[in-house]
């Protein structure tokens, strides 16, 4: 595959979350890919532990009044941007870009401080994509 090139922010989707061409910052100091999450709550669901989430806040355009569940997730120890170790959720999803679809990992954060409400870190973009920090929704612009 041949890698294409993003800028320092793009638009993605995120079908499996109703989510279509939100804003997204690249980030290459960052691992893994996280979004801004404004409720998590684990429990029980017929014997099985279920993580109830809701991405995004409703200040943001793209926002939908969504609670996703999934019992496919994990836990992750993880370096804030300020330095500070906590542990997050982490779930996966279908992303499109370019019109390519592929897997992606995300942890749930509070992001209501941050410009941008997801970060894509460089294990998303990995062996996919090449940065141009001095570009920005080159995967719009591949389209026209």
């Amino acid at each position: 595959m041949e890698k294409k090139v993003i800028g320092r922010r793009e638009r993605i989707t995120l079908p499996e979350w109703g989510l279509k061409m939100v804003t997204a910052k690249v980030d290459t100091g960052a691992y893994t890919s996280s979004i801004h999450c404004t409720y998590t709550e684990e429990r029980e669901v017929d014997g099985v532990m279920t993580l109830f989430y809701r991405v995004l806040s409703p200040d943001n355009k793209k926002y939908k009044d969504r609670i996703i569940a999934t019992s496919n997730y994990t836990q992750k120890k993880v370096k804030n941007s300020f330095g500070q170790a906590e542990v997050r959720y982490k779930v996966s999803t279908k992303v499109i870009m370019f019109e390519e679809e592929f897997d992606a990992e995300f942890t749930l954060t509070d992001r209501s401080k941050m410009r941008n409400a997801i970060l894509i870190g460089r294990k998303m973009i990995q062996g996919k994509f090449l940065v141009d920090v001095a570009e920005v929704n080159l995967s719009l612009k591949s389209k026209k």
